[in-house]
């Protein structure tokens, strides 16, 4: 398959990018920063684009099956909000300028749902990470007005961060709204498995027009 990662030399679209190399996918990695991937194929192309120009990204996106985005503004960003909203928009006007139709968002763990209520608004929500979880939970809520791509949004394990060193099993269970908790009452996925997630539904294209989660 032929897919362009956007974000492909951040802390998931790094794992991501090794995932589907190993997979055999054709990848084109869309980055900042160039020098910043150090992944070696004959699979691989990188490119240097601002994802805030629009054009210039639908041009290197053209002639992909599918766009994963692991877009993030940066959480030390003061105005994460506001960048993170703009750039996934941008983003989603490029995909459909370069004529893909599967766009697959790689989002937060916020927009989760137990008993009804949103994680992001809870009273225990870490406040450091709020800005940028809300705005993954409001780009959520722009997606599922989208009908022209076939667009999927997954949010990852509550806890799935640097530190988790599971590595990758390859093993998950999946879910839709509501976290996944194993029988300690823990919602955790390693990095690296998240990988294997995304690479899993990038192939097997189980969530169409959907959110979905994975957790141990």
């Amino acid at each position: 398959m032929k897919i362009a990662l956007i974000g492909a030399s951040g802390f998931v679209g790094s794992h991501l990018l090794t995932e589907l190399i190993a997979r055999n996918h054709e990848v084109t990695a869309i980055v900042r920063n160039v020098d910043k991937v150090t992944d070696k194929s004959n699979l691989l192309k990188v490119a240097g684009v601002d994802v805030f120009n629009v054009s210039a990204l639908a041009k290197v996106l053209k002639g992909n099956e599918l766009v994963i985005s692991a877009y993030n503004a940066g959480w030390t960003n003061p105005n994460i909000y506001d960048d993170f909203l703009k750039g996934s928009a941008a983003i989603q006007e490029a995909v459909k300028q370069s004529g893909v139709t599967r766009y697959l968002v790689i989002g937060g763990a916020g927009s989760l749902e137990i008993d009804g209520k949103q994680l992001v608004d809870g009273a225990d929500f870490p406040p450091q990470i709020k800005p940028g979880a809300t705005a993954a939970r409001d780009y959520l809520n722009t997606l599922k007005k989208e009908r022209v791509l076939d667009w999927t949004f997954f949010s990852p394990a509550i806890e799935m961060h640097p530190g988790i060193t599971t590595g990758r099993t390859g093993k998950y269970r999946l879910g839709k709204d509501n976290p996944v908790f194993d029988t300690q009452g823990k919602c955790v996925l390693s990095v690296e498995d998240l990988a294997v997630v995304i690479a899993d539904e990038a192939e097997n294209h189980q969530f169409s027009r959907q959110r979905f989660t994975a957790a141990y």
